[in-house]
This record gives C-alpha cells, structure tokens and sequence, in this order.
C-alpha cells in the first residue's frame, strides 16, 4: 500500500494545481523539470518518522510498507519490526531487500489482526486515504501500547485556503527539491508506477475532524510535497 504515489502523486497534483495556479506553460515546465529531477516524496519524510519514534521501542508497524524502505530504516531503533502490504508483489520485493534483517518480518495482516497494546509505533506513508479512516485509527489507538506513538504521512484535497496555499508552495518546491536531491537530469523518461494509485477524497479539515473525535491531542501540519503529516501518542505511557 505505501508503494502508491511515491512520485506518480506528486505529478498528478501538479497537473491539477498547476494549470490554475500558475497557466499551462508554466505547469507543463514545472513538470519537465520535475520528472528530469525525480525524487520519492515518500522516502523525504523518513527522516521526520525517525525524529520523532516513542521512548519505548519493542515492537513497530508500518503498515502499508510497499518495497519496504522504512521497514529496513527504523530496524535499528526496535527490537522487533513488522511491515503489512497487502499488495503481493510489493511485500515479495520488501522480504528480498530485508532478508538480512533479522528483526524484521514481512505480512499481508490487516490492523485488526494486531492485539491490543501490542505496538509501540505505527507508521503509514501515504496510507491512510486508501482506507476507511476512522476504522483505522480505532484500530491504531488499540493496538498501540500506553506511550506508543502514531506517525503518518498523508495526502489530502486541497479544498480551504491554506489548502490552496500549501499546495501553490509546493508546485515551486517540488521541482527544487528533486533538483537537490537529484541534481544530474535523469535520462529515463517518467513511467507508470506498477502499482495502482488511489487519489485522495477528503481535505485536510475532513481528516482532521475524524482524527480529533478518534485520537484527542493528535496534531496534524500541512508539509511540502503536497503531504500532511499527523502525529499522536497514546496516553497513559
């Protein structure tokens, strides 16, 4: 699941945003320069989830691990790590590139299957608005010890004013980034992911009032690269 949108995502909202925000030849430009300087809007944010992992680190899950990037990232900080994709060949490509992990395991369980209080972090990277959002965060604060924390990178429309406003910034950064990231053009032209992507359907405030009745305390920012990021720990630890 997290394998979607890495950077088809980007591209999709910069055909949408940038034909209005800045005219056609403008958004047609800002994608030849991104698609020349490629980057994964996913994989940026890997450093925010490890900024800010629990104190207590027995057991992670991130769910939704497509090729398993993150999974290898956070092996070092917890005892035990479980990566859950449902799709086939993303967890076939997320058990090679960490077979020499030895605390790392590969699943296709859903997040009811997880017991209550069993998880210390939870992570889902561009995750979330692929499923029914309230169900998931109840099963997230179950499953998540006293003290455990939640962190996700999500997508969202952009519907309110400084929905407009974030996502304008981030038809400028987009291709800035990638240039820094990647600075050499590639030579290989922008295909298909080959897994499906699944646009978003609620904005920023809509997944906000499900997270504030779900998970009190929870904060939420809207980030570059056309992401938002949430962050909650559960009480009590």
């Amino acid at each position: 699941m997290a394998g979607v949108s890495v950077v088809n995502t980007g591209s999709v909202v910069l055909r949408r945003m940038g034909t209005s925000l800045i005219g056609g030849r403008g958004a047609q430009w800002v994608r030849e320069l991104n698609e020349r300087h490629p980057w994964s809007h996913n994989d940026y944010f890997h450093s925010w989830i490890l900024a800010n992992l629990p104190q207590m680190r027995g057991s992670a899950l991130d769910f939704g691990c497509g090729r398993g990037g993150l999974v290898r990232a956070l092996s070092p900080h917890f005892d035990q790590i479980a990566g859950a994709e449902s799709d086939a060949e993303m967890r076939r490509i997320a058990a090679i590139t960490s077979g020499d992990v030895n605390n790392v395991s590969i699943t296709d369980r859903q997040l009811g299957s997880w017991a209550d209080g069993s998880v210390d972090l939870v992570t889902m990277v561009a995750v979330l608005h692929h499923l029914d959002i309230d169900d998931a965060l109840r099963h997230v604060e179950r499953i998540l010890a006293p003290g455990g924390r939640l962190l996700v990178v999500g997508l969202a429309v952009p519907r309110s004013p400084r929905d407009i406003l974030w996502d304008s910034v981030s038809v400028v950064t987009n291709p800035l980034i990638g240039f820094l990231h990647h600075p050499w053009p590639s030579p290989v032209a922008a295909s298909p992911p080959p897994f499906p992507v699944k646009d978003p359907v609620l904005s920023f405030d809509e997944i906000r009032d499900i997270v504030d009745q779900r998970l009190p305390g929870a904060m939420m920012r809207h980030r570059t690269g056309f992401r938002h990021t949430l962050e909650w720990t559960k009480p009590g630890g």
